[in-house]
């Protein structure tokens, strides 16, 4: 995949743009989608080039559970993470040996099986 390396004068362009579409309340994603470029690509772009829409408050955006959260609860909820990730593994493994076991009767009884 080649890159497309946009000019300082292209770059300026498509920023003054998408402070106009960000004053009419679009999000990041749509603007960066707009301009033709990805959302880390505008990001960055933002970052080195501050502009108008840098100085309002963002557009509303959908907020994670992550960040609804209080940075005290952070521990807890990786306690929680962590007791959860277990649990799946441990279920990965069960579906796994039984897959196993299944593969193995069949394989005694002599029915040809498929390659999936």
């Amino acid at each position: 995949m080649t890159t497309k390396r946009h000019s300082r004068d292209e770059i300026g362009a498509k920023l003054r743009q998408a402070d106009a579409w960000s004053a009419q309340g679009k999000l990041h994603g749509d603007i960066a989608k707009e301009l033709g470029v990805s959302l880390m690509t505008y990001h960055r772009w933002r970052k080195t080039r501050p502009g108008p829409a840098d100085a309002a408050p963002p557009p509303p955006a959908r907020k994670s559970a992550a960040a609804q959260r209080a940075p005290s609860d952070d521990a807890a909820y990786i306690a929680e993470l962590r007791l959860e990730n277990a649990r799946l593994r441990r279920l990965v493994t069960d579906l796994l040996l039984e897959k196993v076991q299944l593969e193995e009767v069949l394989q005694d009884s002599g029915v040809r099986q498929r390659k999936t």
